[in-house]
């Protein structure tokens, strides 16, 4: 199975010391997103999880503890955020600077194909612009291009509650084509998340985040893995089981989906315990625990691809 940690929250961030005792406790409760009294409990062996994608604003906190999840024999990358935002959007997240100097030092630690960048979400006000994104993700792309083996980028979605309009088509590609354009002078391979609209002629490719081939990449295994069916259509991720929780990431970000209030989030956290199993508070006793049933999706069939050339 592949652990997503998490498209809900931050937790490299936020909660890294709650994930790795979960990792050495060898198992996590997850409660339903919709129904707290269902909790499923996942294992967390190394035999188990074929690879840990993370999703981060902000992996710094989570550095100290990358070695001891090499040790335990993990496999995983990051997929890391940097955007062109103050913090009249991002009001907790590092700046780009740090950022950047965050990502080219994992980068230089564990690889760059274990680094992806994303630039998203991209979203238009009187501040920030068309031509603003554009300057910003060039300088970006100078410092970055080298560290990474792709960058993704999306552009906002609207969801109730958003404070923010929906793109037009005329925009979208308007940026689309400035951001392959730039990409493509520093050779940096590009895609889209989840994206309705067809890039491929700006040099944007549908891209999957949760990506088998990078999976393979990395592990050196091939994983028998479906599209996953719970993300939206346009999504090209396979399967994977998160293990985080909505309303609990308190980085203040304005476009966030997962986050309905700020406020809310903030309560969430003062009722972290690191020691707990469940990423908020503790089992109130009423909660039904079902053992969530758990196998490697590792491929050990042998392709003939695979076979040594017969002398």
């Amino acid at each position: 199975m592949i652990i997503s940690a998490s498209r809900r929250t931050d937790l490299p961030a936020r909660y890294p010391e709650w994930f790795m005792n979960r990792l050495r406790a060898g198992e996590v409760l997850v409660p339903n997103p919709y129904n707290r009294k269902k909790v499923s409990r996942i294992v967390l062996s190394p035999d188990t999880v074929d690879c840990i994608v993370f999703w981060s604003k902000n992996p710094e906190p989570m550095r100290p503890f990358l070695r001891e999840i090499d040790e335990m024999g993990y496999r995983y990358y990051f997929q890391m955020t940097i955007t062109d935002y103050g913090q009249d959007l991002e009001p907790e997240v590092p700046e780009m600077a740090e950022a950047m100097a965050t990502f080219l030092l994992m980068s230089e630690e564990l690889g760059k194909e274990r680094m992806d960048w994303r630039f998203d979400p991209i979203l238009l006000t009187k501040k920030y612009s068309k031509s603003y994104h554009l300057e910003k993700f060039e300088m970006m792309c100078e410092w970055l291009h080298d560290a990474t083996t792709r960058c993704i980028v999306s552009f906002v979605d609207v969801y109730r509650g958003s404070p923010f309009g929906e793109l037009e088509a005329e925009d979208i590609e308007d940026l689309a084509s400035g951001l392959g354009r730039i990409a493509g002078k520093y050779k940096l391979p590009l895609y889209s998340c989840a994206e309705k609209l067809d890039l491929k002629r700006y040099g944007i490719r549908h891209g999957a985040c949760i990506d088998k081939d990078k999976i393979h990449q990395i592990a050196g295994y091939k994983l028998d893995v479906k599209k996953d069916a719970g993300q939206r259509r346009e999504c090209c991720c396979v399967e994977s089981i998160d293990i985080g929780a909505y309303d609990t990431c308190t980085g203040g970000c304005k476009y966030c989906y997962a986050v309905h209030s700020l406020e809310s989030a903030k309560k969430k956290f003062q009722q972290h315990d690191p020691e707990s199993p469940l990423l908020i508070g503790d089992l109130r006793g009423d909660e039904v625990v079902t053992d969530k049933e758990m196998h490697s999706l590792r491929d050990n069939q042998i392709s003939l691809f695979d076979l040594p050339e017969m002398i």
